[in-house]
């Protein structure tokens, strides 16, 4: 194992998903601190003990002490922060983040970071609809899949800490993807659902749909809840793979329309049989 319990870990950008990692890493013993500029979510993580200290400017002294540090912040801030604060990370440091495009960052941080320091990229497949701190858990990566996303710059030193990072925070299964390979997984599995539940949101104004609506509606609906400064941000960066996949989405949804406006029962029940054998992947046991 290259990490051990000596490790200090800082982790940037303490939202959601940043605080979860703080939670995971910090009850299985390690020292963790962090970086966020709302005073308030250092303050509350102080309080609830999952870090040992906090910032909400980007201190030297915590900065320089990492041996690991997580940069959980949206892809431009992320740029921007290792442009202007590198400097204070110490040699042999290992950097990664939680980002949820790749091809548009990991190029651009790997060739702007010195060559003393290690950004082997990362991405958690879990969170939850509500944002913030307050709202981080741990348990959201228990079995959860995780992704590490290497490039020809990076050691078997920097990928197995990434793993051993996951393997800690109990994900479940660990892929290896390329950094283009990443995006378009994710344009459609992560991005069009997204856009999905949004736009079905925005069909209807009916305000007492909420006294209708089953479980299906609100299990379909649930990521429609969305934090519009990042998914924007993120569908932009993404914006060829994300598009090739709602172009295929309307093309197969346009598909099922004829298929009801012209009677195609038939039709109908091979893409349900089929759309069956393809959902019982999922299911965990």
């Amino acid at each position: 194992m290259l990490i051990n319990k000596n490790k200090n870990i800082l982790i940037v950008g303490l939202g959601l998903i940043g605080g979860s990692y703080a939670k995971a890493l910090h009850k299985t013993g390690f020292a963790v601190n962090a970086i966020d500029n709302k005073e308030s979510s250092i303050e509350y993580a102080l309080k609830e003990g999952f870090i040992d200290k906090g910032a909400s400017t980007p201190d030297p002294e915590l900065i320089g002490a990492a041996d690991i540090i997580v940069f959980a912040l949206y892809p431009r801030l992320f740029r921007q922060w290792i442009e202007e604060y590198q400097h204070l990370i110490k040699p042999g440091t290992y950097i990664t983040d939680v980002t949820g495009v790749k091809t548009c960052i990991v190029d651009d941080i790997q060739s702007i970071l010195r060559d003393d320091l290690e950004f082997i990229s990362g991405h958690p497949m879990a969170g939850r609809e509500s944002s913030g701190v307050e709202n981080s858990d741990d348990t959201v990566f228990y079995g959860a899949n995780f992704i590490i996303v290497p490039t020809d710059k990076n050691t078997e030193d920097g990928i197995d800490v990434c793993r051993e990072l996951a393997l800690i925070m109990r994900f479940g299964r660990i892929s290896i993807l390329t950094p283009e390979e990443h995006d378009e997984m994710i344009g459609f599995v992560s991005q069009l659902t997204h856009c999905i539940a949004v736009s079905l949101m925005n069909c209807s104004d009916n305000e007492h749909l909420v006294d209708y609506v089953g479980d299906s509606f609100r299990d379909l609906t649930r990521i429609a809840k969305i934090n519009e400064n990042m998914w924007s941000e993120l569908f932009m960066l993404n914006k060829t793979s994300l598009l090739k996949e709602m172009d295929q989405f309307i093309d197969e949804i346009s598909v099922f329309r004829n298929m009801i406006a012209t009677d195609d029962i038939e039709g109908m029940k091979n893409k349900m049989i089929n759309s069956t054998k393809r959902r019982v992947l999922f299911d965990k046991k």
